[in-house]
């Protein structure tokens, strides 16, 4: 039976439709793509140029959605990053994207995250707690909360004790601890052409490991300066 003229011209729109449609669809594909690839391409940018600077700093770059109404032409020669180097130390990055092919060109920005791996406080801590393995743990932390030194090495903070009531969770930093505390009696060691002399001493300030503080020799009464090693002991090179 031979199809009649509606089956035909219902085939015929039906494949019309098809071809509009894939077309359409293709158009879209090719201008999603040239977003995508200017996205990627930005993120890759700022990753580049972030990591040199990062050391044991985890960095993540979000980059913010380009509109898909913007028009990206075709770059054959591949599209062209840059940012200011004020620009990179910021959270929010400026980025201008641009095609030496054409006079083309839009900025975008990413959001940066910093992140490195500190110790934290395992649960609530008290003042005058002295910290032990139990109350400690490693976590990342973002590096913009950070206002002083923080620690990345768990067992080097065992020992020391809390300053202030800290809650769970809450990065450890310098001015919250002491190792040696002021008041706190400690040993005094000279270190003399490869002898030791040890005293005993009252320390007249607070200070952690690697830090010169005022300490009283005990005996003579007479204050000098040393450098905290431990809990304990303070140093001095003669």
């Amino acid at each position: 039976m031979k199809p009649n003229n509606a089956t035909i011209h219902q085939s015929l729109t039906r494949l019309l439709l098809c071809v509009v449609l894939s077309v359409f669809s293709i158009n879209c594909l090719a201008a999603m793509t040239n977003h995508v690839r200017v996205e990627e391409g930005a993120k890759q940018y700022l990753l580049s140029q972030l990591t040199d600077n990062a050391q044991d700093t985890s960095i993540d770059v979000a980059i913010v959605k380009i509109d898909d109404r913007i028009n990206i032409p075709d770059c054959p020669t591949g599209f062209q990053y840059n940012a200011s180097q004020e620009a990179l130390s910021q959270s929010y990055i400026s980025v201008r994207v641009s095609c030496q092919n054409n006079e083309w060109y839009l900025f975008t920005s990413g959001q940066v995250t910093r992140t490195k791996e500190i110790v934290v406080t395992q649960g609530a801590v008290s003042p005058g707690t002295v910290l032990t393995s139990s109350n400690l743990t490693l976590a990342k932390v973002d590096v913009r909360r950070l206002r002083h030194t923080a620690f990345t090495d768990l067992e080097a903070l065992i020992g020391a004790r809390m300053k202030r009531r800290v809650t769970n969770g809450q990065a450890i930093q310098s001015n919250m601890l002491c190792f040696v505390c002021k008041g706190d009696r400690i040993t005094i060691t000279a270190e003399v052409a490869g002898m030791e002399v040890k005293t005993a001493g009252i320390a007249q300030q607070d200070g952690v490991v690697g830090d010169n503080i005022k300490v009283l020799n005990a005996s003579s009464r007479k204050a000098v300066i040393a450098r905290v090693a431990s809990p304990e002991e303070v140093v001095i090179h003669l």
